[in-house]
């Protein structure tokens, strides 16, 4: 749109990993040395670690890594790791063009034919390594896969190196006891920072001179108030400067100044909170519309009605005599001002007393959370494997991270003399939320949590232990209306057809489901989190406070 306008051959702030436009800061030149030294003889077959934020350029260097490795050299990049650990193998076997025709499915198979692959490129002096980004979403289980490929060698050298690019979220699941193996093989680390100030002016210039500028199209105060604005991170930069150049053309100015980095910041809603004035009237909006909600919420106390449950959009289906069997429509209670106010206690240290009433406390919090302080027995009782009782329960193995994607309360189960169930209502940065509200730190929880937790919500007896192609009724309905809030949401053809079941395939890989195009609790769990909007796991009670 604005190209022509400001004489540029090509966009310079696009945010898809071009290692054309690659700007190597001093941070990048070392993160840079960290991957060569990855697939060169340095690396001994171990694993290097390379972390960073969001939109700190980790892929970008992945990609220019990959411009610059010999012939010799067998790459294969991993770039969706929610797979399960067969998965995972599938998939580095094709990215390395290895036939697995009659193979798939069998992790010994795939070994197999690997180390054949792995061997014949070591005999003809090559080397081969297996990069995986987004690396922190890695289940345990696929870790521990990768880490036994690396046991892949000859009387004298490894065969394979492995290259993980991920969040911040990766060192803290490599912090795991139960993997302390695979922590011990990394050879080398290394943290990418965001850019500073001088950097980011620095940034901004290359991207422009590459994409064809003759002068810098940002002012001083402009370039300033994007390092304010972004942060120093790579991606936001990009992201708000192209929204910026947009609006100086749009209004015919020269370059972008301070005025218009803030307007394209507000646009695309990455300024800090209160700062700008035409954020007011959405906070006014919002408090209107509180005020509207506690009114309804009064009133239907004073007439003895329960508030409904809040699920966004997702009406109840009927049957023609029954109320149809919904997982989640939980019939939420009132809460009292003085529970909703009480201040978070602040837990110090983890003692042998405090676990004890934590473990009391875990079952009638999660039950509390869900409107139905009365079913703490039953809750607990559905997630030891007993059906029937009007809940459904599924045990996930994972990180924060995942727990985050859930953006449930959770049952954590810490490890000790026996497991210890501590309820989970909310997670912000390096701080917990217990369901008695108190606050904790990881870090107090790390060396006791190996990753198990509990996820339980209410659900009608009726409601089938699976649905798959070709079953129909209120049950297909309400999965038709989950999947159309889902992140990738579903816009095919109702009912559950070839075309449903193959959207519902790609859905459960991208979320590290058993791929198998039938929905049972897992897969449920993971579809009807998109329409639940109470409760949820609270991710603002230390930022926000």
């Amino acid at each position: 749109m604005y190209l022509k306008y400001f004489g540029l051959a090509e966009t310079p702030f696009s945010i898809t990993p071009d290692p054309t436009f690659i700007y190597l800061s001093r941070r990048h030149r070392e993160a840079f040395a960290h991957l060569l030294y990855g697939v060169g003889q340095g690396g001994s077959g171990g694993f290097v670690q390379l972390t960073g934020e969001v939109g700190t350029g980790k892929t970008t260097l992945c990609r220019a890594l990959l411009e610059q490795v010999s012939e010799d050299t067998h790459v294969a990049l991993v770039l969706n790791p929610l797979m399960n650990p067969v998965e995972m193998l599938e998939a580095i076997c094709e990215e390395l063009a290895i036939d697995i025709d009659g193979a798939r499915g069998s992790a010994k198979s795939l070994v197999d034919r690997l180390n054949v692959f792995l061997l014949d490129v070591h005999e003809r002096g090559g080397r081969t390594v297996v990069v995986i980004d987004e690396a922190q979403n890695l289940s345990p289980e696929s870790l521990e896969q990768v880490r036994l490929l690396t046991n892949l060698e000859t009387r004298k050298d490894k065969l394979l190196q492995i290259i993980l690019l991920g969040q911040p979220e990766l060192r803290e699941l490599l912090q795991r006891r139960d993997l302390r193996q695979l922590a011990q093989r990394i050879t080398a680390r290394y943290h990418l920072a965001p850019l500073d100030r001088e950097e980011t002016g620095h940034y901004v210039a290359h991207r422009l001179e590459v994409a064809g500028a003759n002068r810098n199209l940002f002012s001083r105060a402009g370039l300033n108030a994007l390092y304010q604005r972004s942060g120093g991170v790579p991606r936001l930069i990009n992201i708000i400067a192209d929204r910026a150049l947009a609006g100086a053309y749009a209004r015919e100015r020269e370059r972008g100044d301070a005025r218009l980095v803030h307007a394209a910041a507000d646009e695309v809603q990455l300024g800090e909170p209160g700062v700008h004035r035409s954020r007011w009237p959405w906070l006014a909006a919002a408090a209107v519309l509180v005020g509207i909600a506690l009114a309804v919420s009064w009133q239907a106390t004073r007439q003895g009605t329960p508030p409904g449950p809040s699920v966004a959009t997702v009406e109840p289906v009927t049957m023609p005599d029954t109320q149809a069997p919904e997982p989640a429509l939980p019939a939420q209670e009132n809460i009292t001002a003085g529970d909703a106010q009480a201040a978070p206690r602040a837990v110090t240290e983890i003692t042998d007393e405090w676990l004890l009433a934590a473990s009391a406390a875990a079952w009638p919090s999660l039950a509390t959370a869900w409107g139905r302080p009365a079913d703490a027995a039953l809750v607990q009782a559905s997630c030891r494997g007993q059906e029937g009782l009007g809940y459904a329960c599924v045990r996930e193995q994972g990180t924060w991270s995942r727990i985050l994607q859930i953006g449930l309360p959770v049952i954590i189960e810490l490890e000790g003399n026996a497991a210890t169930p501590v309820m989970l209502a909310g997670i912000d940065g390096d701080t917990l939320l217990t369901g008695s509200g108190e606050r904790i730190s990881r870090q107090a929880l790390e060396s006791r949590w190996f990753g198990s937790f509990l996820v339980a919500w209410p659900q009608a007896s009726a409601w089938p232990r699976q649905v798959s192609a070709g079953d129909s009724g209120p049950v297909v309905d309400r999965l038709m209306a989950m999947a159309a809030l889902a992140d990738t949401p579903y816009r095919g053809a109702p009912g559950f057809g070839p075309e449903f079941e193959a959207w519902l395939r790609d859905f459960q890989r991208r979320h590290g489901l058993d791929v198998d195009g039938i929905v049972g609790p897992r897969t449920l769990l993971y579809l009807m989190r998109f329409s639940i909007e109470q409760p949820r796991l609270d991710t603002g009670f230390v930022s926000g406070a």
